[in-house]
């Protein structure tokens, strides 16, 4: 990133500037949309300040991936929190925060999966299932809450249908409301 000549430099502030103009960019480009050097003048960053902070472009990549991985985390946990203790209502509020961002209007879908899909293996694949282990984590706390007798199972279930409800919201226009209608089906199964 450019920096007035004489100011002091700050590491983190580069990366994260980096990371958030390289999300932007691959969400809506994909991964082979764009090259270094496009990233660079994106990005506003040097080839060598791109590399030295990341390696590579795949690494870059895998930093974008895992940095969005923890924030969708962190953003569905805190909706199931905020839902209060019971069960029905942290599940519920789960599909309520994906609704809300399948409405978006730059929704592109699920940008991790779209990674994986798009380059199927390493490090796209394996941060795909690492995103996907969290989010059955999360589930899997919510089943045992509920006393299911079986909650690997059940948050297995629930996660088909959240991962059902996105690409059906990005990939079929005509089911506005998959992730109401995923909902709906989870409930049930609760």
């Amino acid at each position: 990133m450019p920096v007035a000549k004489g100011s002091p430099l700050d590491p983190a502030r580069t990366r994260a500037a980096l990371l958030s103009a390289a999300t932007s960019v691959f969400y809506e480009r994909g991964l082979d949309g764009v090259g270094v050097a496009e990233l660079c003048a994106v990005t506003g960053a040097s080839k060598e300040t791109l590399y030295r902070h990341f390696g590579s472009k795949d690494g870059l990549i895998e930093a974008v991936l895992q940095e969005r991985s923890d924030r969708v985390t962190r953003w569905l946990s805190e909706a199931a929190e905020a839902a209060g203790p019971d069960p029905a209502a942290r599940l519920a509020a789960v599909f309520d925060a994906l609704a809300s961002w399948h409405g978006e209007p730059e929704f592109r879908g699920c940008a991790i999966l779209n990674a994986a899909t798009q380059h199927h293996q390493p490090p796209e694949q394996a941060v795909a299932a690492r995103h996907l282990d969290r989010r059955l984590a999360l589930l899997t706390g919510i089943a045992r809450d509920a006393g299911s007798a079986v909650p690997d199972t059940l948050a297995r279930q629930w996660l088909m249908l959240i991962t059902g409800a996105t690409v059906m919201a990005d990939h079929h226009p005509g089911t506005r409301d998959a992730a109401l209608l995923a909902k709906e089906a989870a409930l049930a199964l609760l």
